[in-house]
Parts: structure tokens; C-alpha cells; sequence
């Protein structure tokens, strides 16, 4: 949903990528992405397949998920990972 938000207004509503701004999904994964943000916007959960899907594709986003974990948030899960 963060990465979903991080799309402008223009690209959430046509489901695709617009701008070359280094945020949100990429022109290749906007469609499928957005449509799962969608669906989870409106109170469904995504099917075993959509789940799949989304968890191949969103590893490439890294980067912009670990920005939106609060300071704190991320510093306990770095100590964790540490002693792990």
C-alpha cells in the first residue's frame, strides 16, 4: 500500500507509471500492483496466486519499504537481524 501511495494521483487512477521519479511501482509492475492495492483498498485480500506474485515483485522495491519503517521501528529490526 506505501509504494501504492508513493504514486502520484494521474498514475494510481490509470494504473500505470507516468513519471520517472525514482518512486512507486515501475512502468512493468504498475498495472498488477496497483491492481492489488486496489482490491485491498476496497476490504479484500489477495488469492494464494496474487500473493505469489506479489512476493516475487516487490523485493525490487526494498529500498523504498525500508524508507517508510519509522526510526525506531528499524533500528529494532536491525538488532534482531544482528543477533540472528
Amino acid at each position: 500500500m506505501k509504494l501504492w501511495q508513493r504514486q502520484t494521483a494521474d498514475e494510481q487512477s490509470a494504473q500505470a507509471t507516468g513519471h520517472d521519479n525514482g518512486v512507486g511501482f515501475n512502468g512493468t509492475d504498475a498495472f498488477i500492483l496497483s491492481s492489488f492495492a486496489e482490491q485491498i483498498n476496497k476490504g479484500r485480500t489477495l488469492s494464494p496466486k496474487q500473493l505469489t506474485i506479489a512476493f516475487k515483485k516487490l523485493p525490487k522495491y526494498s529500498r523504498q519499504i525500508i524508507s517508510e519503517i519509522p526510526a525506531d521501528k528499524l533500528t529494532e529490526i536491525e538488532k534482531k537481524v544482528v543477533v540472528a
